[in-house]
């Protein structure tokens, strides 16, 4: 097995990558949302067709899902990708925009998370908790890289800064160090759901993230690092 340590940085080539890969980063995000499209018919979605025999709401969330892809690409690409609050606010309007209450702000008011018992915290801390996750990801290899870049995704998804698509938004900033850094981006495969559901039960209450940290990095396509370490 090829380590972490292998990757060459290169967010050009990172980026290129992430970007073939998009129908599958789209397909396998809304599959673990039980909206059940085929690869070939987000293929098809993105190409501009419409598929038949799906919602007009799961459309709109699979192709959300796709320009904010799109919007991190190019935001990548031309350094503007940033842990400001600001910018992921605007990834969260595109993401989220006629699913979540408040597309694009951070909640006015308390959520509950089903299956644990913990409670997230009160809108009024949510900008302060904000700041507190946010690291500083410059110069850091890939084996402190990727675990600190997994952590903002879990501590975005146990925060519940948003009414709605919290996860997803994690793995959207995850994903953004991880390119603009030029390390391949980690695609959570809809097979492993039971699994990833699972886990983060068990990181919402006991906000352990080591087995979080473990799953996401086994989730890493080996090809990808192998191109990388070229």
């Amino acid at each position: 097995m090829i380590s972490l340590e292998s990757i060459i940085p290169n967010p050009q080539k990172a980026l290129f990558f992430a970007k073939r890969q998009l129908a599958e980063l789209v397909c396998d995000a809304v599959n673990l949302e039980g909206i059940h499209y085929t690869l070939p018919e987000i293929q098809t979605l993105l190409d501009g067709i419409t598929v038949g025999g799906h919602k007009l709401s799961d459309e709109r969330i699979a192709l959300n899902q796709a320009c904010a892809w799109k919007f991190l690409f190019s935001a990548i690409e031309d350094k503007q990708f940033s842990l400001h609050l600001d910018f992921a606010l605007k990834l969260h309007a595109i993401a989220a925009k006629e699913e979540a209450l408040t597309p694009g702000l951070f909640r006015s008011g308390q959520v509950t998370i089903s299956g644990t018992s913990y409670l997230p915290p009160q809108a009024s801390e949510l900008e302060q908790h904000w700041h507190s996750i946010v690291f500083d990801y410059t110069a850091l290899t890939a084996q402190t890289l990727y675990p600190k870049a997994i952590a903002l995704f879990l501590d975005m998804a146990r925060m519940q800064f948003f009414y709605d698509v919290n996860k997803r938004m994690g793995r959207f900033m995850m994903n953004g160090v991880l390119l603009s850094q030029g390390y391949p981006a980690i695609n959570l495969p809809a097979k492993r759901h039971l699994e990833f559901n699972t886990l983060m039960l068990d990181f919402y209450q006991n906000n352990d993230k080591t087995a979080m940290i473990a799953f996401m990095l086994d989730c890493l396509d080996p090809k990808l690092i192998a191109i990388m370490a070229e």
